[in-house]
């Protein structure tokens, strides 16, 4: 158990510090600034709605006709002393005089109550958001109510309180029930615990692990002690990066004068924030701006949640443990696998973008490559791989590929069809979608992340499982030798070109040693077309290309060797793969020593010369039999 929690605590602190936060952290900063302005005399509340009912925690001295309104900055000045009981019918809650040297002034207590609010908004976006996270699909499910309810009730209530920050009628309509609820008592803190309950419905973080071992749980009503102690750990995560950042934009307002001066004019700017957030959130405009921003906690959140304890811990919390043959598949492998069949795709709600919105299934495509990603459309980091997915689709659907995008949601308001066919044209999704909101086909592959990758090939065998963002120059390499398999004569197009943004540490770029994607990382040296010719390596390699040495011919993928062929490579990276056909073998050397022999046979495919633990700068040199045939070296 105290593995599950310190790996739900550090994944919510990692969750709370990535791009996934955008969306509310100008709610998050400007309800923070609130807390460093003077309480409104009229009762409003920067933080949220309060009621005017709060006036009378702020009344000063009273005469013998009962307690008297004012202003806050004035009751320093009062007279503490004539406080007695208010007259009937006066509508104030009379304040008695402070009792010993503990007693707080009215101002005082305004302040520490103004302090809090950071803390309640922090505390209502994260208790609501594990709640109805955990909950909130089968509440719905259970009244008969749309699975994105909440999610607009959310929207709807950080509109209204903007709205009432900026109009104070509005602001009154809706502190009323505050009032009656509060009866006088400090509540300062409760607008903005409703703040932070309506950020909470609306609130989408980045799905990892953790995160997605809880979203299964929703989906399949595996509740128990330790898929609670799970969430509730994760939101305290996420809660303490939050609160930072509120407590940034309070030290902020308090330090500057000029907007405290001007707090009533604050205060509208404060309500326009809210109301504009919750627009851009309602109409999904933020999505852009997060794809844009690279995914800069991957590798730390990979850490955390991916390693073998967290892994097995969060199976145990799911029931979703790997079985099979998928069980002695290695993701992410550097060559192709044989993984056992593909689990059929089943218990589908909808299918999107086939002819007719009818059904696939993967014994009528046997024959044809098939690559299953499964993806949920508010998810980050499935959004970086989807121009990937789409660019393949168009590249090689006409050649044997088909991409089939299984939507398992991850939250409720994903549930809903339409939203996930707007959103996948918003996103440019134009391959086939099946909608998994039971999780059947999920749990058939015993998948637990978001994207995850299954590549089958022609006869219905997994043979490569990749899970997260990264890796598409050697999915994509798999997928155009799983092609020729299927059919040798097919006559592929150059492979694909599109920006790989996921963050990692430097590397060299992947660098193609056929004619047909040019030679911008060939080392000084003048390609010869299509025919056998010497070429001599310079003395020094620069870093990050490659050289040609003795007789090769170079084509339009691949190059040739002839006699006395070598290459020589100047990377940074841990693994440095090669694919490579032809007959023949290929002697490995790291910075002059040498560290393996490559017996190259059969059908194109991928092999690895350098596997390290760490990243490391080096010299490769290759020496290479006539007629082995080199098409393109990747790193990782």
């Amino acid at each position: 158990m105290i593995t599950l929690v310190l790996i739900g605590f550090l994944g919510g602190l990692v969750t709370g510090i990535s791009p996934c936060i955008l969306p509310v952290l100008p709610v998050i900063f400007v309800a923070g600034a609130a807390a460093g302005l003077e309480d409104d005399p009229n009762g409003s509340d920067a933080s949220g709605p309060v009621s005017a009912a709060d006036n009378g925690e702020r009344t000063g001295s009273t005469t013998a006709e009962g307690p008297a309104r004012i202003p806050v900055g004035a009751a320093a000045s009062a007279d503490p002393a004539g406080a007695t009981a208010g007259s009937v019918g006066s509508g104030t809650r009379p304040v008695a005089p402070p009792v010993g040297p503990t007693a707080s002034p009215p101002a005082q207590r305004g302040q520490v109550r103004r302090q809090r609010r950071p803390v309640a908004v922090v505390a209502g976006l994260v208790l609501s958001f594990a709640v109805f996270t955990l909950v909130g699909s089968w509440m719905l499910t259970l009244l008969g109510l749309p699975q994105d309810l909440l999610r607009w009730i959310g929207l709807v209530i950080l509109g209204l309180v903007g709205l009432g920050l900026i109009v104070p009628v509005v602001g009154q309509w809706l502190e009323r029930p505050f009032a009656r609820l509060a009866r006088g008592r400090q509540r300062s803190e409760a607008g903005g615990f409703v703040l932070g309950m309506s950020l909470g419905l609306v609130f989408v973080p980045c799905a990892g692990p953790v995160l997605t071992a809880i979203a299964v749980v929703s989906a399949n009503h595996r509740y128990g002690f330790s898929s609670i102690l799970l969430t509730a750990s994760f939101a305290l995560g996420i809660a303490v990066p939050l609160l930072v950042f509120a407590v940034l934009g309070q030290g902020l307002a308090e330090r500057m004068s000029s907007v405290r001066a001007r707090a009533a004019a604050t205060r509208k700017v404060i309500g326009a924030v809210l109301v504009v957030t919750a627009l851009v959130i309602g109409l999904n405009l933020t999505d852009g701006l997060q794809r844009a921003v690279p995914g800069y906690t991957n590798a730390l959140q990979s850490h955390i949640e991916t390693n073998a304890s967290a892994t097995q811990a969060l199976e145990r919390v799911t029931g979703n443990a790997v079985s099979g043959g998928l069980a002695s598949c290695t993701p992410a492998s550097p060559v192709l696998q044989r993984c056992g069949p593909a689990p059929a795709i089943s218990g589908i709600s909808h299918w999107l973008n086939t002819p007719g919105d009818r059904p696939l299934s993967l014994s009528r495509l046997k024959g044809r490559v098939v690559l299953v990603d499964f993806w949920t459309y508010s998810c980050i980091n499935c959004q970086r791989t989807l121009p990937h997915l789409e660019a393949w689709n168009r590249a090689y659907a006409r050649y044997g590929l088909t991409v089939i995008g299984v939507h398992t949601p991850e939250f409720a308001f994903e549930h809903v069809t339409s939203d996930v066919a707007r959103a996948a044209a918003q996103l440019g999704v134009s391959y086939p979608i099946a909608q998994d909101n039971g999780y059947t086909t999920w749990d058939a592959y015993k998948n637990n992340y978001w994207p995850a990758e299954y590549l089958v090939d022609s006869t219905g065998t997994i043979r490569h499982v990749d899970f997260g963002e990264g890796q598409y120059g050697q999915t994509e390499s798999f997928i155009r030798h799983l092609l020729v398999a299927a059919d040798p004569k097919v006559d592929l197009p150059a492979p694909t070109d599109v920006a790989d943004l996921t963050p990692d540490e430097p590397t060299t770029p992947e660098s193609y040693l056929g004619y047909q994607h040019g030679t911008p990382n060939l080392a000084g040296e003048t390609v010869v077309e299509d025919q056998m010719t010497p070429y001599q390596a310079p003395t020094t390699v620069p870093a990050d290309e490659y050289a040609y040495s003795g007789n090769w011919s170079i084509g339009k993928e691949a190059s040739t060797a002839g006699t006395g062929a070598g290459l020589s490579l100047s990377f940074q990276a841990r693994d440095v793969y090669l694919v490579l056909g032809g007959t023949g073998t290929v002697e490995v050397s790291v910075d002059g020593r040498p560290t393996r022999s490559v017996t190259v046979g059969g059908e194109p495919q991928l092999y690895q010369l350098v596997g390290s633990s760490t990243s490391q700068r080096g010299l490769l040199s290759l020496a290479v039999q006539p007629g082995v045939q080199a098409y393109d070296f990747t790193f990782g």
